[in-house]
């Protein structure tokens, strides 16, 4: 494997992608499809943008329970 698909790879494994995503990656670079490879890596961006978002929506709802409980024990 060539240092840069590597690189790739690598930190596609870092920001969570799974096996399919990484060999979808990996046909798109091996085939020289550098549009569509931009693209795709903007699709796993989009995805984990949005499970950052649900997160927030999570973190939000918690911090809401903590500041009605504390309002509702003073």
């Amino acid at each position: 494997m060539n240092e840069e698909l590597e690189t790739i790879l690598n930190n596609l494994s870092d920001a969570g992608c799974g096996e399919e995503e990484l060999q979808k990656a990996r046909q798109l670079y091996e085939a020289g499809d550098t549009q569509a490879l931009i693209r795709y890596f903007r699709k796993c961006r989009c995805n984990l943008m949005e499970k950052l978002h649900e997160s927030q929506r999570k973190v939000d709802r918690l911090d809401f329970l903590i500041r009605q409980t504390a309002k509702a024990i003073q």
